[in-house]
């Protein structure tokens, strides 16, 4: 593995080779896309709660914030009227309880192997707004870190999903065009960091992320990962 110097990331392989001209390359989201971590992280939130003396949240709210990265994740759970310090002292109360415990229940969805199999002859990435060592520790636990040329986190670029900026730079990385191109995930940042990006747009229909279809509608709805790997081999992405 190779840590790059101006952006934090996990390369597993060379991925700069300039061979793979235009492909049809694929970006995961993780959370809620790739693996179901939604009890870990709730877990998390509530364990800082109770070290802070807070009163713990229910699951569900706590999930709707999830997907824009740590920081925000517990902004939005201590609210508006918390004080920087006091958020960045809970930031570190979770972070260090959820490395410790963001395998207890953490899987990965149905389907998600078999179809990283399946999928293998395509350039492949991880673009999550999870930092990148506990994306790195879940995905390599889970065994599924050996399937991505890259896996970049919500430390790796200046600016996090939605922008298009992370997707921009993993795709030349990859030597692969945005419009054959596709992001794959389980809320609107998603789909808008796809917008964004000129990439094609795949949501999954489980997941826990907040995603409003009228708002931000996808290019293709899929139930589970293998259907990915069919459009892919039938060439159905909509790309010309």
């Amino acid at each position: 593995m190779q840590r790059g110097k101006s952006v934090e990331r996990i390369t597993m392989v060379d991925m700069s080779n300039g061979k793979n001209g235009k492909v049809r390359a694929i970006l995961f989201d993780l959370d809620g896309t790739l693996i179901d971590s939604k009890l870990d992280l709730v877990n998390s939130v509530n364990a800082m709660l109770r070290a802070t003396e807070r009163e713990e949240m229910p699951i569900e709210t706590v999930a709707a914030y999830i997907g824009h990265g740590a920081p925000r994740l517990i902004a939005s759970v201590l609210g508006a009227e918390s004080s920087e310090s006091a958020r960045a002292a809970a930031l570190g109360i979770f972070l260090e309880h959820y490395e410790k415990h963001s395998l207890d229940a953490t899987r990965a969805y149905p389907g998600v192997e078999e179809a990283l199999v399946l999928l293998r002859g395509n350039p492949m990435a991880v673009l999550t707004n999870k930092p990148t060592a506990a994306s790195l520790q879940i995905l390599q636990g889970l065994g599924l870190a050996k399937y991505f040329q890259g896996i970049y986190g919500g430390d790796s670029f200046e600016k996090k999903k939605p922008d298009p900026s992370g997707a921009q730079f993993i795709l030349r990385e990859l030597g692969a065009a945005a419009e054959e191109s596709a992001m794959v995930g389980d809320s609107d940042v998603d789909v808008q960091t796809a917008r964004n990006a000129g990439m094609r747009a795949i949501a999954v229909k489980y997941g826990f992320g907040r995603y409003d279809r009228e708002a931000n509608p996808a290019d293709q709805y899929i139930d589970r990962l293998t259907e990915l790997a069919k459009l892919a081999k039938e060439k159905q992405w909509g790309c010309e």
